[in-house]
């Protein structure tokens, strides 16, 4: 116990160094399971109206794409932090709340998968983005499209993301991440923050950054969508 949670501060400690006070969410790949058939996230941040910690953590089923039954877990801490405080902590005691559960689905916080693309803390987002994967030699190809939907004070939003993976003989595949029908309250507007290859070479995870309506602004918060092209 005491060398698996030594070996997530370490992790979690180089991810903190990039956060900042308000009501921001910042992302944390959890890992996946041995066998790749699970991934965990999580997001945490100082709530900007009380200046709470607070933190989030999730179990996808990566075949369903789907949370597992009590795999989600959520902290909020009873006191209001000094500036300059991460959240940290916060998601530090979600993490050991939802101990058993990892455990038990042989959760590696190590087993990370392999980043193919990030988007830059304050680089513009963009709907349209083409790489590389140097390693496999496939080319990625990606297009965001979103609808917003205003409602008197009140917005809702929906998105989906048009893929194409072509491999080095140069055949294509298309597929479709998301729901374009699905539209989510208080979302005003989505943007891929990053796209991890499992470490089954098979599942793509896709990290959804949501800009959520707010009195004061806009909260960010994240969302993944995990597929397995055939």
């Amino acid at each position: 116990m005491a060398k698996r949670l030594a070996l997530v501060w370490a992790m979690f400690l180089l991810t903190a160094l990039g956060a900042f006070a308000g009501d921001v969410a910042q992302f944390v790949n959890l890992g996946f399971s041995a066998d790749a058939k699970y991934f965990v996230f999580g997001q945490y941040g100082i709530a900007e109206k009380d200046s709470v910690p607070w933190a989030d953590t999730f179990i996808v089923d990566v075949a369903k794409n789907a949370f597992v039954p009590k795999g989600t877990v959520s902290f909020k801490g009873k006191q209001a932090v000094d500036p300059g405080e991460t959240g940290l902590g916060a998601l530090l005691d979600a993490v050991e709340t939802g101990l058993p559960q990892t455990q038990k689905l042989k959760i590696d916080h190590l087993l990370t998968g392999r980043l193919l693309y990030i988007l830059v803390d304050g680089a513009d987002a963009p709907d349209s983005i083409e790489f590389r994967d140097f390693q496999t030699s496939k080319s990625f190809k990606l297009e965001l499209t979103q609808t917003a939907t205003p409602k008197g004070n009140d917005i809702s939003a929906s998105f989906s993301i048009a893929v194409t993976v072509t491999d080095k003989e140069g055949k294509a595949s298309s597929f479709t991440v998301g729901d374009a029908a699905f539209k989510r309250p208080g979302v005003k507007a989505y943007h891929i923050k990053q796209i991890i290859l499992g470490p089954d070479g098979a599942s793509l995870v896709f990290v959804v950054q949501r800009e959520e309506q707010d009195t004061k602004g806009n909260n960010i918060r994240y969302m993944v969508e995990v597929v397995r092209p055939k």
